[in-house]
């Protein structure tokens, strides 16, 4: 059993690691997007190469150094088993690569996703999106953050209230018939296309105002977005407006989720 419990007087700094951590990790990732690569098929029929693996390696050989006391779940690994991991007190939750299929379009929309997960919740996590050049970080307390290319890291935002013409956020690769429906009941929008978590990262910043994934996910690929969507003054709930927990069963789907600015707004009556 881990009994490692974070420090929040150490968090700052284990940020600052994590942060160096997930620029490596671009870096490996932007080598094999420069020079090429195969495409294989896991399992679930979902597309994987070998920069998502290079990209795991590199973070879990990271990590590992970081926290030795602290297990890591990656999605390029097997999971424990749930009798194993429900005593898990904390633990990081990864995608080394989230949006493998944009990768592949060679659109640049992917990024590297780190999470630091305590008592089924986010408490630290970074989005770096190697080819905008853009690094979203963010820790419970300390606020949100974006980093574009050498400029300093800045503060930001969620547009708190939300205008009668809503800005979407809206998956490039994924329209389901649901959130289709979501739309067509929203007065007016206008749908900002992007690929992986920079999608919540819009949300964050304040140049969307929700993301609604109406369609399958798993728990690497929201928890970063979370803290950083939640630092910036938003949240990520499911459709019954309750927030994201993560490590709660034995599979690792998430429900349907919205990421949004204005709390005033119950976004599940669009639905």
């Amino acid at each position: 059993m881990s009994s490692f419990r974070i420090n929040k007087r150490d968090i700052e700094a284990l940020l600052v690691e994590v942060k160096q951590i997930a620029y490596k990790a671009g870096r490996n990732i932007m080598e094999i997007y420069e020079q090429g690569f195969s495409v294989e098929e896991k399992t679930d029929h979902t597309p994987v190469t070998e920069a998502d693996f290079a990209a795991h390696r590199v973070i879990l050989e990271g990590l590992r150094a970081l926290t030795p006391d602290i297990p890591v779940l990656s999605e390029e690994c097997p999971p424990p088993p749930f009798h194993e991991r429900a005593r898990w007190i904390c633990y990081w939750l990864v995608d080394p690569l989230d949006g493998t299929r944009e990768f592949i379009r060679r659109n640049g929309e992917f990024s590297v996703n780190i999470a630091l997960i305590e008592g089924q919740r986010p408490v630290l996590g970074t989005i770096y999106g190697p080819v905008v050049g853009r690094l979203y970080h963010a820790a419970k307390g300390m606020g949100a953050f974006k980093k574009s290319g050498i400029d300093d890291a800045r503060p930001i935002r969620v547009r708190e209230s939300c205008p009668e013409r809503v800005v979407i956020a809206g998956s490039r690769s994924y329209y389901s018939e649901e959130f289709k429906q979501f739309i067509s009941h929203l007065p007016d929008y206008d749908i900002i296309p992007m690929g992986s978590a920079l999608k919540s990262c819009l949300v964050a910043e304040g140049k969307a105002d929700i993301y609604a994934r109406l369609g399958p996910t798993s728990e690497w690929d929201t928890a970063a977005a979370q803290i950083i969507v939640e630092e910036a003054g938003g949240q990520i709930t499911n459709t019954r407006m309750q927030p994201l927990c993560y490590n709660t069963r034995e599979e690792l789907l998430n429900p349907h989720f919205f990421a949004f600015g204005d709390k005033s707004r119950c976004w599940s009556r669009y639905l």
